[in-house]
């Protein structure tokens, strides 16, 4: 068999295939099939009265053409484009089984109902299967391409996974993401949407390059782009493996902080709230803070805590995300620099693994305005995630966790994965990856989950608060 040129439906030595997508308008018979325009060789020929079922294949070569001993043996990549049907995949396989093809790769992709089927197959001794290919294509109306490739096996590199996230995301941010790729010497191998609602995102797989230089890249785009948030990710098994996710608690998992809802109950809401932002922006100790916020609620009655409880606010899809990990397999943790009289409550409401949190001191029916035990502070957190993999007799690696403040950042470096959620300044550059968006559940988009999967599975909850 003489070597394929490059070319669409097995375009071989100045012959024309069957399904060339460029080739000149042409008659349909009484049967809607599509005729040849001529009986030039290397066509399929159709009369108008022609059977479908008793289509006549001309000669694929010319006349005079040599042929390759019927020992030889080549591998093609075969390209299969054209409206999706029922069995296109397995009339092409099985066309190729019965022919004793070997399969090398493969790779399918449906979009808006069009196939796009590629395959790295070696051609058997003897025969000539891609004049069969060209058959199968022309009865299904299908565009079939063959390619001449190398014969030796290609690993596929490990790669990086790069999450693009936004309220809304057009061709412009796309183009500026594929163009830092690119720039730094990758390629994108594979494109796909994850989630139009509540927002968009696309995930991209990509081989080659220089990943740090990738990173610095779509860091500057993105404040060229400030509604997009971008994710880089290590593609293979260490993605695969993550298995617990760990929470921060106030402006993470609920939209509120707890201990200024508990001081403006107290009537000192404006001397906490400003004690509280230093904290979170890591201008004062966290200790420190805390303490000094706990002792303005001194001889405040125990029942303030459940009217706290009254005003806690779920951030918007904090359910859903909960109730997806859970079919994911994952064990969910949740760290506070905040009381355990919420925690404990959120975790039984929840159905959460793990809750780690601070303890107000109570006496007579009232807080005193000390705390009890060790304070749950930056590098507390971080010790909890370690002990918590640990109990799960699990890498740190595998491990996800989400924050806000300055609080969080030994948790978010200790992690796989540290996702800085709504952060605070310098908290970004701590975490692996940045989510701006107002929706919890865009978290798992950094995980490679689609949207479409969430909604088959059930997952999909009402996020209101919790009942008292």
């Amino acid at each position: 068999m003489p070597p394929l040129s490059r070319g669409r439906a097995g375009h071989r030595s100045g012959g024309r295939g069957l399904a060339r997508r460029d080739a000149p308008a042409r008659r349909r018979n009484r049967a809607g099939i599509p005729t040849a325009p001529s009986g030039r060789a290397g066509e399929f020929v159709v009369a108008d009265d022609a059977d479908v079922d008793t289509c006549a294949l001309a000669p694929l070569y010319p006349a005079g053409v040599q042929t390759e001993p019927a020992n030889a043996r080549q591998t093609f990549l075969i390209q299969v484009d054209g409206q999706d049907a029922e069995g296109i995949t397995t009339h092409i396989l099985g066309t190729l089984a019965r022919a004793g093809a070997s399969i090398e790769d493969v790779e399918q992709i449906v979009i808006r109902h069009h196939i796009s089927l590629n395959i790295v197959a070696q051609i058997p001794d003897g025969r000539d299967l891609l004049k069969e290919l060209l058959l199968v294509g022309y009865e299904r109306g299908l565009s079939i391409e063959f390619e001449p490739v190398d014969a030796t096996p290609m690993r596929k590199p490990t790669g990086t996974i790069v999450t693009v996230l936004g309220q809304t995301l057009e061709a412009a941010e796309l183009a500026a993401v594929t163009g830092v790729v690119t720039n730094t010497g990758g390629n994108v191998d594979r494109l796909e949407r994850l989630s139009k609602y509540p927002a968009w995102s696309y995930q991209l797989e990509v081989t080659g390059g220089d990943s740090q230089a990738l990173r610095e890249g779509l860091v500057v785009l993105r404040e060229k782009f400030p509604g997009m948030d971008v994710a880089i990710q290590p593609k293979g098994l260490p993605r695969r493996a993550l298995r617990v996710m760990v929470l921060d608690v106030d402006r993470t998992l609920v939209q509120n902080e707890m201990i200024d809802e508990l001081a403006d109950l107290a009537g000192v809401g404006d001397q906490v709230s400003e004690l509280t932002e230093r904290a979170m922006q890591g201008e004062l100790d966290f200790e420190e803070s805390l303490r000094s916020r706990v002792r303005l609620l001194a001889g405040q009655p125990e029942s303030i805590l459940e009217q706290g409880w009254d005003r806690l606010r779920l951030t918007p899809g904090a359910r859903t995300f909960i109730a997806t990990l859970r079919h994911l397999g994952f064990k969910i943790a949740i760290v506070s620099g905040g009381f355990t009289s919420i925690t404990e409550r959120l975790k039984d409401e929840l159905g959460l693994d793990y809750a780690f949190a601070n303890t107000l001191e109570i006496e007579n029916g009232e807080l005193t305005g000390r705390v009890q035990g060790p304070i749950v502070d930056r590098e507390r957190k971080a010790q909890i995630l370690h002990l918590i993999a640990a109990e799960e007799g699990l890498a740190t690696r595998q491990i996800v966790a989400v924050g806000d403040g300055a609080n969080d950042i030994d948790m978010l470096e200790a992690a796989g994965l540290g996702i800085a959620f709504n952060a605070k300044s310098g908290v970004a550059s701590a975490a692996d990856a940045e989510l701006n968006l107002p929706y919890l559940d865009a978290v798992l988009y950094m995980l490679g989950v689609r949207r479409e999967d969430i909604e088959s599975e059930g997952s999909l909850t009402r996020d209101t608060p919790p009942p008292v």
